[in-house]
């Protein structure tokens, strides 16, 4: 498994990674990938069926508990400057522990401002990583969750090419499994990232729930094939994406070890700002993290 990457590096790189995703999503929107999906019906002809539990993340114990630093590490710092975020991630107990009732906490909280000119942040909150710890190529990965409601919270799911630094983003691939938008709180998101020549291509897709995606649990998924990603809600697929889809030029990068992000961001350019009627703290509540082979 690979080591961590220093922080400078990781910095960039992420902050690189999510300014990409922000801009590469109008991009995106316009070029009328939005909208480029492939049916269920292809899903369940070319599906592969992963039931071997490889890794998993559980969280019972004793409330503020950190997470098991035997699989997560915490990555702090000011990322999503030019996302336009307002938070700082932090290693404290605060922003990331157990719950005491089966479930890790990932807490945004209201903070004195501070930060350099430019990047002054007003929340604090975590992001969670397996880098260095355990890596994945192709399966089943599903997270438990129960997100929090607000304008302004975007609470996220994905991975990240191990070799991101050394190839940096796009060119080491992304995978969101989930991202939601606290001001759409019915519509989940499932995209792809990677490059396109000297460039980025963003590859988004979005179902709707039925109910508040903030009422309840629900089950994130993608299901990885050599040739393709699946996204799943509550284990029903709802997009593919393989590489006989991309464009001329786009690269598909997705035949190497990726590890998992867990993160809560406040505010940005996709985001929007907190409104007046979001509660803080906000929650993002994990119940498992799952892998399958």
């Amino acid at each position: 498994m690979p080591d961590r990457p220093k922080p400078l590096i990781l910095c960039l790189a992420i902050a690189a990674a999510i300014s990409g995703c922000v801009q590469t999503r109008a991009l995106a929107a316009a070029s009328g990938n939005w909208s480029r999906r492939r049916s269920v019906a292809a899903f369940a002809k070319s599906s592969v069926t992963y039931t071997k539990l490889i890794w998993s993340a559980e969280f019972d114990g004793r409330a503020g508990t950190p997470p098991s630093s035997s699989k997560w590490i915490h990555d702090v710092g000011d990322y999503g400057a030019g996302a336009g975020e307002q938070e700082t991630y932090t290693d404290s107990a605060t922003t990331a522990a157990l719950d005491g009732r089966g479930h890790l906490a990932i807490v945004a909280r209201r903070q004195i401002p501070s930060g350099s000119p430019g990047q002054v942040r007003s929340y604090s909150s975590a992001r969670l990583e397996t880098q260095g710890l355990f890596s994945v190529k192709y399966g089943l990965i599903e997270a438990r969750m129960k997100i929090p409601a607000g304008a302004g919270l975007w609470p996220a799911f994905w991975m990240l090419g191990n070799d991101i630094t050394t190839v940096g983003w796009p060119a080491c691939g992304e995978i969101d499994v989930m991202e939601t938008n606290g001001s759409k709180p019915f519509t989940v998101y499932g995209t792809l990232h990677g490059p396109s020549g000297s460039a980025a291509y963003e590859i988004p897709h979005t179902v709707r729930s039925a109910t508040a995606l903030a009422s309840g649990f629900h089950t994130y998924g993608v299901r990885w094939t050599p040739t393709a990603v699946t996204w799943l809600l509550d284990g029903k697929p709802y997009a593919t994406v393989s590489s006989a889809d991309l464009a001329p030029g786009q690269a598909w990068v997705f035949n190497q070890p990726f590890h998992l992000v867990l993160d809560l961001a406040v505010g940005g350019t996709w985001a929007g700002p907190p409104s007046a009627a979001t509660h803080f703290p906000a929650k993002l509540l994990v119940d498992w993290v799952r892998v399958y082979q």
